[in-house]
């Protein structure tokens, strides 16, 4: 007998990290710290950036957005799973779960094209230095920002309503803690194939394109490193990309982890666990990778907490 289609009647739930009920307290208070620092973190770059004149510069203009990014990108799953946890229910609506979905996918991608944009900036401060003022001006900014929301939304937007056209079930257990449109495909009553096609071919391209512009950005950057003549001069170049190289490095690791995982195991459950390090640790960590061995960060943190800084 074939499932009956009642999608605006169905149950959903995500069965969370583990449904160990000794382990929830021990969860919920771990992703709970790890919010907050992310939250805090990231809001004291924005807030930092903004306040100072002197951070009023692409690099740092770039570093802003994406902090504001993170914080959003990890708002739209870990509250709801604190949620769930203090009130021991697994429920998520079915307009909650599609918002949700959008509204990852869309910082998701808004995470890639910034890190990609932050690469062609490094790119232009070290192989053009003489036209990095010209190349990188303001206006040139904006439109690079805007443009990565405008393909951002556009496919977060396409694959959210391609999930739309599918027919769920009365039940539909999501084995992960939050609505991930991968899952949600898999989990469809009715045929899914030409969602598999957009997702893969949305995946492919819009994950190998910026990659790719990282990579180009980079053995650029290496080779006009390897032309300069004084070790501090290298040391000098090299220092202005570290922390974004660091992010990057992160960021598509901890991705490949995730992917090649799922891969291995075939158990969402391990898939959801493994996420955690691009979801959570990777936006909590950015804010102190960038300031750790930023003197500009520093010097700019020291004047907005008013503390002077120390000598020596």
């Amino acid at each position: 007998m074939a499932p009956r289609n009642i999608t605006r009647d169905s149950e959903f739930l995500l069965l969370g990290l583990s449904e160990k009920a000794e382990l929830q307290h021990l969860i919920f208070g771990l992703f709970l710290s790890m919010y907050l620092i992310t939250v805090f973190g990231n809001m004291l770059i924005v807030l930092t950036v903004s306040s100072d004149s002197h951070l009023h510069t692409p690099m740092y203009f770039f570093l802003s957005n994406l902090s504001f990014v993170d914080i959003c990108f990890t708002s739209t799953t870990i509250p709801k799973m604190l949620w769930n946890i203090q009130t021991q229910s697994q429920v998520i609506t079915y307009e909650d779960c599609i918002t949700q979905m959008f509204f990852f996918m869309l910082f998701a991608g808004l995470d890639i094209f910034l890190l990609t944009v932050m690469a062609y900036d490094r790119f232009v401060a070290i192989c053009h230095p003489l036209h990095y003022t010209v190349i990188m001006n303001s206006k040139i900014c904006g439109i690079l920002v805007l443009v990565s929301w405008i393909i951002s939304v556009l496919d977060s937007l396409l694959q959210t309503l391609m999930v739309l056209r599918l027919s769920f079930c009365k039940e539909v257990k999501i084995p992960h803690y939050y609505c991930e449109v991968k899952l949600l495909i898999q989990l469809a009553c009715s045929d899914n194939f030409l969602n598999d096609m957009v997702m893969y071919f949305a995946a492919g391209l819009l994950g190998v394109g910026p990659f790719a512009g990282i990579l180009y950005s980079y053995s650029k950057i290496a080779s006009s490193i390897h032309r300069i003549s004084s070790a501090q001069g290298k040391y000098k170049a090299f220092s202005t990309c570290a922390s974004h190289l660091s992010v990057v490095s992160l960021f598509y690791c901890t991705g490949l982890g995730v992917y090649l995982s799922s891969a291995a195991t075939h158990s969402s459950h391990s898939t959801a666990t493994m996420s955690v390090m691009y979801i959570m640790v990777t936006p909590m960590l950015n804010p102190f990778i960038y300031s750790l061995r930023n003197k500009d960060i520093k010097r700019a943190l020291n004047t907005f907490f008013r503390t002077p800084p120390r000598k020596g």
